[in-house]
């Protein structure tokens, strides 16, 4: 009918707050990584820090602890890729460091001090959860120095436990070595685990997310990187 309609569209939105969500998220996306093991046998996240160096888990690089070489490849967030090798891996703490073959100018991500965060504070995380490059997702700081124990040792890895950042931030398999940020854009810890029910919760094998993910301090994680 010629006299029916919807309306007009309103006007584009096209500022976002930097403290806010999409703001934080449009600063620290450039800097986050997902990480190719094996071509497509796994998938994880990492972020970039100074020299060109990318953290991730060393559970990513070795596929679960199965495997000690492996061949890494780095896809950016604007989709290029590149090839990367590992640079060293402690698997006590599942912390890795990698670099691309060929150097990247992106920006580095700002460490935080994991000392000075508090229940409740606002997190974002970010990562490839399921091969999802860019993947942003918001919560809270739940708890702190949470025991973690990922899962029994195996293969190549040895049991690993860490006083964990727990965040309801969804975290899902994928986002295992992505960065968790505060509302400054800084890298407070690196997701590491999930929580489920049922299942092996470093990998979530028989489960999403239920709004229990832990995050390894960033002041760990800084001093093994």
């Amino acid at each position: 009918r010629s006299d029916y309609t919807l309306g007009t569209v309103p006007p584009a939105m096209t500022n976002r707050s930097p403290s806010s969500v999409a703001g934080i998220a449009a600063r620290v996306l450039p800097s986050v990584v997902m990480i190719r093991v094996n071509g497509m046998e796994g998938t994880g996240s990492g972020f970039i820090i100074q020299g060109g160096y990318i953290v991730t888990n060393y559970h990513v690089v070795t596929l679960d602890g199965q495997l000690s070489h492996t061949s890494l490849q780095v896809v950016f967030n604007g989709g290029q890729k590149e090839p990367a090798r590992l640079v060293g891996s402690d698997p006590y703490s599942d912390i890795a460091v990698i670099k691309p073959d060929r150097p990247t100018h992106l920006p580095a991500l700002s460490l935080g001090n994991s000392g000075s965060v508090e229940v409740g504070d606002p997190v974002i995380a970010i990562g490839s959860p399921l091969g999802l490059a860019g993947t942003v997702t918001s919560g809270i700081v739940s708890a702190l120095d949470r025991p973690v124990q990922p899962g029994a040792s195996s293969g190549l890895t040895p049991q690993v436990f860490y006083d964990a950042i727990q965040t309801d931030a969804p975290i899902n398999p994928g986002n295992s070595g992505g960065p968790l940020v505060n509302a400054q854009a800084q890298v407070i810890g690196v997701n590491a685990a999930i929580d489920t029910l049922g299942g092996n919760p470093a990998t979530g094998d028989q489960g999403g997310s239920i709004g229990l993910g832990f995050a390894i301090p960033v002041n760990q994680a800084r001093l093994v990187a």
